[in-house]
């Protein structure tokens, strides 16, 4: 059994959106009567067309037709206002439903850890958010008003062709088990199939954000044929699946559509000798026949849709059902809140003393433990250097502290308590984070800082922009403040990012400092002021520098040495020097090359 097929559930998975539509049951039961009311109407008019042609034909008198007139037109009447209320519904269901799903699962994004985001692609999660969820809102609307309608008609039909002629009736609706043989027979294959062209549009999805987020990378490579090739290659696998896909729904309507084409074949046949004495009986019989083809048309499509929605809902569900690597307990959230709702008035004042007790980790994709038993206790105001080859694992550390991962054994303290007995909120918003590729939001300057202390005032904006030497480049901007940086900060420097993105950081006079490798991808010139405003910024805070150059750390109170993702030294610039271990040969190397740059510029 395919290994997907568990979730596979009774009614397409439709189990699963049901607490989405519960707050629009009202609506939704006025849409269905509604269908109801319009299905209804047209099942009145073979009806009235067998009265006319017996009565009006066949008898030859026209006693009723100022009354058969009038039934008629408020029949027509009532089918327009009926049909356009339940369209009306659909829309308003549909966009109300589409909203409320990518509501949920981009709040449900916001608590995953980083792990989710490092296993899955921006596009995949996009397609989560985006694609899956419009399918599911035109399921819940257009398609259950769909349903309403064609179901109620069928079953309205067979009714009354039932109460006329039962004989004829029973030949009709023999064709019924052998379209539900059809479906079972089709159901798995077209499921499969489907699953695969989702997966596959996902992939282009990705590749195509990558081809547009990457286009100078791609450009000073040079290897637009390269990724051309790839992105062909994909697409060109979407169209094989998708004709093997369209072959099955192609094969799987033409059957169903010569089954129903013999319902209209029996009426022929047996029904012929009913127009010698009711020419109206046998004109409804070939009116609902005929009416039925339609549903029955309808029903292969949905059918078709529905599997490939229950792929969908399957789909939004898993992303709804992944649990973080990191949660707050029942019992922390009750007290201090979670992400959207946060408990601040339970909120105890962070000093910033941070401690490792026996600490030991291992990446939930990893199979070895990058940290063994570790120990280290950080006061306040200790200033903290991590050192290290690019690649080496200098962030572990800083996600343990700021809890982006859970240690797999021990514990991390917080000003002398696990860090799990409070919420990761509570850590937050006492961390200030600078990290080396500095990333900005759409909108203006102003905008950004306050992401950093939404309460800031103007003069705590413009103290934590002259404190990192940002008011420079504010003052070179036409609007100031209220100049737009752009997607992801685009229409500025990467100093003038950084320098943004680091005035952002300590608006909020975080206790605990990080700092990523900040002055990494700056100039010169903008790290000198970087790295002169750290001085000032580190005092009274518990500081964590994962350090690029070697020295802009050497009056660090303590350098802790990472190689191949563990901790190989630790101490004091120059007690790691007298060593004459790894520190100090990168020590060497990095003055070295250094050396070398300032000759040959």
């Amino acid at each position: 059994m395919d290994k997907n097929d568990k979730h596979t559930l009774p009614f397409f998975g439709i189990g699963k959106i049901l607490p989405y539509m519960k707050k629009y049951r009202i609506i939704i039961t006025a849409m269905i009567i509604c269908g109801l009311g319009g299905s209804l109407t047209d099942i009145l008019f073979p009806i009235y067309q067998r009265y006319a042609l017996n009565h009006f034909v066949g008898d030859m008198t026209l006693d009723t037709l100022p009354f058969f007139i009038g039934i008629y037109v408020v029949t027509v009447v009532f089918a327009g206002i009926v049909n356009y209320i339940s369209c009306f519904h659909a829309m308003k269901i549909e966009v109300s439903i589409n909203r409320d799903l990518r509501n949920a699962a981009f709040s449900h994004l916001q608590t995953l850890s980083f792990s989710y985001y490092n296993q899955n692609s921006v596009g995949y999660i996009h397609s989560r958010v985006m694609s899956d969820t419009a399918r599911i809102g035109t399921l819940v609307s257009w398609r259950m008003m769909d349903g309403v309608w064609h179901l109620s008609y069928l079953a309205g039909s067979i009714i009354v062709m039932f109460a006329v002629n039962p004989k004829l009736t029973v030949l009709v609706v023999l064709i019924v088990p052998f379209l539900i043989l059809l479906f079972a027979l089709f159901q798995k294959r077209l499921i499969r199939v489907n699953r695969q062209i989702r997966d596959i549009n996902s992939t282009i999805t990705g590749n195509f954000n990558e081809g547009i987020t990457g286009a100078k990378t791609i450009k000073t490579l040079v290897i637009e044929d390269k990724m051309s090739r790839h992105f062909i290659k994909d697409t060109d696998n979407m169209l094989t699946k998708s004709v093997h896909g369209a072959h099955l729904r192609g094969l799987f309507a033409s059957t169903m559509h010569f089954a129903s084409s013999c319902a209209l074949a029996i009426v022929l046949w047996r029904g012929g000798y009913i127009a010698e004495s009711e020419v109206g009986t046998f004109s409804m019989f070939m009116s609902y026949a005929q009416g039925m083809m339609e549903p029955v048309r309808w029903l292969v499509d949905c059918i078709s849709d529905l599997i490939t929605t229950q792929v969908n809902i399957e789909r939004f569900s898993r992303l709804m059902e992944t649990e973080s690597d990191v949660t707050d307990s029942p019992e922390v959230i009750e007290k201090y809140g979670d992400n959207f709702n946060p408990k601040k008035d339970n909120w105890e004042e962070i000093k910033g003393d941070i401690e490792f007790v026996d600490v030991s980790f291992m990446y939930p994709d990893g199979d070895e433990y990058v940290l063994t038993n570790f120990n280290l206790k950080i006061p306040f105001g200790m200033n903290i250097a991590i050192v290290g080859e690019t690649g080496a694992g200098k962030s572990t550390l800083v996600n343990l502290i700021c809890r982006f991962f859970e240690p797999t054994l021990g514990q991390i303290l917080i000003d002398g308590r696990d860090a799990r007995e409070r919420s990761q909120l509570w850590l937050h918003s006492a961390i200030g984070y600078v990290l080396q590729s500095p990333h900005l939001f759409s909108g203006t300057i102003r905008e950004n800082l306050l992401y950093g202390n939404p309460y800031a005032t103007d003069e705590d904006i413009c103290e934590a922009l002259k404190l990192v030497s940002a008011d420079e480049v504010i003052a070179k901007l036409e609007k100031g403040l209220d100049s737009d940086v752009g997607e992801g900060g685009e229409l500025l420097s990467t100093g003038e990012k950084q320098l943004i993105s680091f005035a952002r950081a300590i608006i909020a006079k975080p206790k605990i400092i990080i700092l990523d490798e900040a002055t990494a991808s700056v100039d010169t010139i903008t790290e000198q002021r970087i790295q002169s405003a750290i001085d000032t910024i580190i005092k009274g805070r518990t500081s964590i520098v994962i350090a690029h150059r070697l020295s802009t750390i050497q009056n660090a109170d303590l350098i802790l040495v990472v190689r191949d993702g563990k901790i190989v030294e630790q101490g004091k610039h120059d007690e790691l020097l007298a060593k004459k271990g790894y520190y100090n040969s990168l020590y060497t190397h990095q003055y070295e090359d250094e050396a070398i740059n300032s000759v040959f510029s």
